[in-house]
């Protein structure tokens, strides 16, 4: 991250309980938070989903500019 104070999240809930996360970083950021192909940012959803259903929660993750 070139400008990590950029980084916010903001978190809200869904009427069928899911959790969104909103993760917004510096458009310079926004191709590393995604990664080559998505790979980083599919691994990111991979471990918040995991530690998610260990809670018996489902939270969803979404970058914006």
């Amino acid at each position: 991250m070139d400008d990590p104070a950029e980084v916010s999240v903001e978190q809200f809930e869904e009427e069928d309980g899911t959790i969104l996360l909103e993760l917004a970083v510096a458009t310079d950021d926004y191709g590393k938070v995604i990664g080559r192909g998505g790979r980083t940012v599919h691994a990111l959803r991979t471990v918040i989903g995991a530690a998610a259903a260990s809670e018996n929660k489902r939270v969803l993750i979404d970058v914006v500019e």
